[in-house]
């Protein structure tokens, strides 16, 4: 009788765990303290965006093109034609 009785104590404690859980986040109470944040937040963000300092670019004009066909007298070699190539 008493296993029975401690099982049920179990049970109660279980389902009003999670029914006040659920009941606080859902509340209204909840849900504006929870917007209130986000937009404090928000307005957090925006005040340190307009605060940044803005650094000067210094990655203007250095990339340097180079022509891939600088040496026109270079040979050009295929491996199978060395393979099958006995002239040396």
């Amino acid at each position: 009788m008493i296993k029975e009785l401690k099982y049920v104590f179990y049970l109660i404690t279980v389902f009003l765990f999670i029914f006040l859980t659920m009941k606080h986040y859902i509340s209204d109470e909840n849900k504006k303290k929870f917007y209130r944040l986000i937009q404090g937040l928000d307005n957090k963000v925006e005040n340190y965006a307009i605060n940044l300092p803005l650094l000067k670019s210094d990655t203007e004009n250095i990339i340097e093109y180079v022509e891939s066909n600088v040496d026109q007298n270079k040979k050009t070699y295929h491996f199978w034609k060395l393979l099958t190539n006995n002239e040396k």
